[in-house]
């Protein structure tokens, strides 16, 4: 693995660290991109990367938008970014997750972990019989917040594409509306069916074919396969997988009017959000769109800290603060000739002093 700082994605990150237990098979990075705002926040990913120069990259890309997400939330935390580097098979072992519990009781609260791809709630409760510093634990009662950030997340982004839809082609509804969704496990499946309750028109796609067809089946929805989605032609194209997507080959494939989902770090290149504004595609900054989730485990984090249950109409209430925080971002985008991620990363920038 080369020095960190000598990567394209570094951006001053105020610590990465390389996380080593042999005994029990953790190989981890974590990192802090700013803590200017308040602990860096932001959830652990267990994948397996072909390439340990991925593992590095995910880490500082994952994190510096964190900090942005967390900062365009309003939330009082940084960001921060767990990846562990699973290997072939994928092997969680309870070891395995002590270790990183223990990396991460090592930070003093520097860093605050959650559930993000590969870790499940199951998983979080594991870590957090080690250390404190975790949020996204299994919560008791109908309306205490917390627990997967999963659907917090998915009601983030339908709130956001009812607010693109608005923007961009001046609909109040959704009824018809064609949006082709890429990714329908924990938070792409939500959106699906929050959608589908609108009346939407859906076309929907997953690498776990079975598992998309049977909620396409549900929701009354077309199938695509994985690598026909982003050629749909449809109103909205929701990205709900993994990241990067959005480089030169993928936009010139896209035929939408809105590009609006949940995935981390969509454009593969900063330059990629111009080719969509160049395009008259409106993208939605996905640190803006997506911070449901975060918002759900930061104020559960919070509220345990303070020893307060969490109301869950505090979560709602947050998350509805969502399109507006998009509407202001396009409305100076338009104004200023400047796409939108770069309106929203001058607004983050600004909120963590750099």
């Amino acid at each position: 693995m080369t020095a960190f700082w000598t990567e394209p994605d570094f951006d001053d990150h105020e610590m990465v660290e390389l996380v080593r237990d042999p005994r029990s098979g953790l190989t981890a990075i974590i990192a802090l991109h700013s803590t200017h705002l308040g602990p860096g926040a932001g959830g652990t990913r267990f994948w397996h990367y072909a390439d340990p120069k991925d593992a590095m990259r995910d880490a500082l890309r994952l994190s510096r938008g964190m900090s942005y997400k967390n900062a365009m939330a309003g939330l009082p935390m940084g960001g921060g970014k767990a990846v562990i580097l699973a290997d072939k098979a994928r092997t969680k072992t309870p070891e395995l997750l002590a270790a990183f519990a223990d990396a991460v009781q090592a930070l003093g609260g520097r860093y605050v972990t959650a559930e993000d791809v590969g870790i499940s709630e199951a998983d979080m409760a594991k870590v957090a019989e080690r250390t404190q510093f975790v949020s996204g634990l299994p919560v008791k009662g109908e309306h205490a917040a917390g627990g997967d950030p999963g659907p917090f997340t998915a009601m983030g982004i339908y709130h956001g594409i009812k607010a693109a839809v608005r923007h961009k082609l001046g609909r109040e509804d959704l009824d018809g509306v064609h949006i082709a969704i890429q990714g329908t496990g924990s938070v792409g499946g939500g959106v699906a069916r929050l959608l589908a309750k609108d009346g939407a028109r859906l076309t929907m796609s997953d690498i776990n074919e079975e598992r998309n067809a049977a909620l396409a089946s549900e929701l009354d929805a077309d199938v695509a396969s994985p690598d026909a989605i982003m050629s749909v032609h449809c109103d909205v194209f929701s990205p709900n997988a993994l990241g990067a997507i959005l480089d030169d080959a993928g936009i010139a494939r896209l035929d939408c009017q809105i590009v609006a989902g949940a995935a981390n770090n969509q454009l593969a290149r900063q330059g990629h959000g111009d080719k969509l504004f160049e395009r008259g595609i409106l993208y939605a900054p996905d640190y803006v769109i997506n911070a449901g989730g975060i918002i759900s485990v930061t104020l559960e984090y919070l509220c345990r800290e303070k020893g307060q249950p969490c109301d869950i109409n505090e979560v709602r209430k947050r998350i509805a603060q969502i399109p507006g925080r998009l509407e202001e971002i396009w409305q100076e985008s338009a104004s200023t000739g400047v796409s939108p991620d770069r309106v929203a990363d001058r607004m983050a920038q600004n909120l963590i002093g750099r």
